[in-house]
């Protein structure tokens, strides 16, 4: 991950707690209402966020800039398209 592009996200989500589907869709909600070019962080423990909130991502055209596994939590740093 490019710690320059965490350092740039203008915000992030803790989403630990909520189970599948609840983190990619309150996910892709965070990517929706945030400006174009925005990057968020999002903070997850459900074991299925690391393969939702890519596939959302990927449906929803927003990039991945990073995903980092840390015990149980996966922290994504994505990008809303411009």
């Amino acid at each position: 991950m490019s710690r320059q592009m965490d350092e740039l996200a203008q915000d992030e989500i803790d989403l630990r707690g909520l189970k599948c589907p609840l983190p990619a869709l309150m996910a892709r909600r965070a990517l929706r209402a945030a400006s174009p070019g925005a990057i968020i962080r999002v903070v997850a423990d459900d074991p299925m966020a690391a393969v939702d909130v890519p596939h959302m991502c990927h449906q929803e055209n927003c990039d991945v800039i990073s995903t980092m596994r840390d015990g149980d939590v996966t922290r994504f740093v994505l990008k809303r398209p411009v």
